[in-house]
């Protein structure tokens, strides 16, 4: 991929909803952030700040209450069209009645092509994430991290722009997680895509990440936008430099103050 992509920039944005009370509730407020082309941002902050909410209002599944999200062109300098994105979501949201490679196909068969160019990608798309020769397996066939491999291989499919991730290996055991979290950085350095990823984990996003945004406590805003400088590429081996350590150490004290501060807003809601 050699163009230089689109950036994607939050301006001022915010979500306001009515809770089952029908009192207002301000998700995120004033959101000022920028995703860089070709680059992987991780957006990590306790639970309930509005990480995921920030993933759908750029994928545009919703509107924002204010503000602006905007696409900008970087060779040309101006607005631009919504990216291709694709999303892999924690949920491995697969077809049981499918075989992997059916699967891994579906939104090319959706968009339309020859079966031949649709199998021809399908394959590629699986065999980057080392699925080849599990074409005509099902999911209730395959583990728990394989089956979130063919998930990842159905968004690469489609050759996005713009891969948005939300929480993609929540739901793994810490091994199968740690070894897809070294698969999915070889990957996003190889293609060049532009990736948004939502974590709970500092590792995850240590070892995936350009750029961390911590978010704070509901309502929602960016408490730090940290550059992280980490040699690529980058593995297991990486969480002994010394430098992982610092930044470690750093965002656990930004997100170990946000989370207090969370749990004593709960408290006061219970």
């Amino acid at each position: 991929m050699n163009a230089p992509g689109v950036a994607i920039e939050f301006d001022g944005v915010g979500l306001t909803y009515a809770s089952q009370s029908g009192a207002s509730t301000i998700a995120l407020d004033n959101l000022r952030c920028r995703f860089a082309p070709r680059k992987v941002t991780a957006i990590i902050g306790p639970s309930g700040c509005g990480k995921s909410t920030m993933l759908q209002i750029a994928r545009g599944l919703l509107e924002p209450t204010h503000g602006e999200v905007r696409f900008l062109d970087v060779r040309e300098g101006r607005t631009a069209d919504r990216p291709a994105m694709s999303t892999v979501w924690q949920a491995f949201n697969l077809f049981p009645w499918l075989t992997v490679l059916e699967n891994a196909e579906f939104g090319l068969r959706l968009a339309g092509g020859s079966v031949s160019q649709r199998d021809e990608r399908a394959r590629r798309a699986l065999a980057a994430v080392d699925l080849l020769g599990f074409e005509d397996k099902v999911p209730r066939q395959l583990s728990g991290g394989m089956r979130q491999r063919v998930g990842l291989a159905r968004a690469l499919v489609m050759e996005p722009e713009v891969l948005l991730l939300d929480e993609p290996f929540g739901a793994l055991d810490a091994q199968t997680r740690l070894i897809l979290q070294e698969q999915l950085a070889a990957l996003v350095e190889k293609s060049g895509t532009t990736a948004v990823l939502v974590t709970h984990s500092i590792e995850e996003a240590l070892l995936l990440a350009d750029t961390i945004l911590v978010m704070t406590a509901r309502p929602g805003r960016i408490a730090a936008e940290l550059d992280i400088s980490l040699p690529r590429p980058r593995s297991m081996a990486t969480t002994h430099d010394p430098a992982y350590g610092a930044l470690f150490d750093r965002i656990y004290g930004l997100l170990r103050e946000e989370v207090m501060r969370a749990m004593v807003g709960e408290r006061a809601v219970a």
